[in-house]
């Protein structure tokens, strides 16, 4: 019994040392990582090796390739909403570019532009419409008809209508395509490593798979990816300023609810304290006597 005893004890101390071990591998693996990282970030000296350089290039590829798709994807988005019979051909058009791999493209643009930033932009600028111009269509036509007739009404020309009128409710719609064309564009810029391109996927590709160095790999993985949410994070705010009626709307019902409890709480007490409860909970809360939160004190 006593030797079972020592036995157990052994066999869990072992297993704690192995845990134990296990952490301190991950947590050097991870300060390996950040040394890389911070030792590579720059290099005065070859001001086109290190980690900024990288990450430079690849908010210049994605930003360049989601401002020219925008570019392209307003005015061709426009004249399909304006000219219903144009949008299906034009949207079979942009499937049948996405649907071709963009390393493809991107070697058959190599011939025509070399090794330039039109050679990763171009395909990139393409890949965006087939997200951007159904959006910029959805959005345009979703502007109800009396509010272009009311601008017809107040003598707004064509430009100035869909600049004043129609542009401004089709921003949410245009907003979420190009959140979701944002985020596919950065993570597309790093196949362009295959051609001497890509930014931070040379991390990934050149440094990291080529010498079997995952430092390299999860240093390009982690900027892309922050990239992404830093990207999404700044439309989500342009959006907002945009659109400030969206966060007035939101706030009247819920002032429109208190004002009403106010009211019948002022007309009658029974009423008022009935009508409480049912505002609260409207509003998203519960109210005192609400079984899931245990009852008023008198029932507990």
């Amino acid at each position: 019994m006593i030797a079972e005893a020592v036995a157990g004890v052994w066999d869990a101390g072992s297993a704690a040392g192995s845990g134990t071990g296990a952490l301190a591998g991950a947590w050097d693996w991870v300060v390996r990582v950040v040394d890389w990282g911070v030792g590579n970030w720059s290099h005065p000296g070859d001001p086109d090796r290190g980690v900024l350089p990288r990450l430079t290039e690849h908010m210049r590829l994605s930003y360049l390739s989601i401002l020219i798709g925008l570019a392209v994807a307003l005015p061709l988005g426009l004249a399909c909403a304006r000219w219903k019979p144009l949008y299906p051909p034009v949207l079979t058009g942009v499937n049948v570019l996405y649907a071709v791999p963009s390393i493809a493209l991107f070697f058959l643009m190599l011939p025509y532009t070399g090794f330039s930033d039109w050679t990763a932009v171009v395909p990139l600028a393409l890949y965006t419409l087939v997200i951007l111009l159904p959006n910029v269509v959805d959005g345009l036509r979703q502007v109800p008809d009396h509010v272009r007739q009311a601008a017809v009404a107040m003598g707004f020309g064509p430009l100035r209508r869909l600049l004043y009128v129609e542009m401004p409710v089709a921003v949410p719609v245009v907003i979420a395509g190009l959140r979701v064309a944002s985020v596919a564009t950065i993570s597309m810029v790093s196949v362009a490593s295959l051609v001497g391109l890509g930014g931070l996927g040379r991390l990934i590709l050149s440094e990291g798979f080529r010498r079997q160095f995952d430092a390299p790999i999860v240093v390009g993985i982690v900027l892309t990816v922050a990239l992404a949410f830093v990207t999404d994070a700044v439309l989500v705010l342009a959006q907002r300023l945009l659109t400030p009626w969206s966060r007035r709307d939101g706030a009247v019902p819920r002032r429109r609810r208190r004002a009403v409890a106010a009211e019948a709480a002022a007309a009658d007490p029974a009423v008022g304290s009935a009508a409480e409860p049912q505002a609260a909970t409207a509003a998203g809360g519960r109210s005192p006597a609400d079984p899931g939160t245990g009852g008023t004190a008198g029932e507990r």
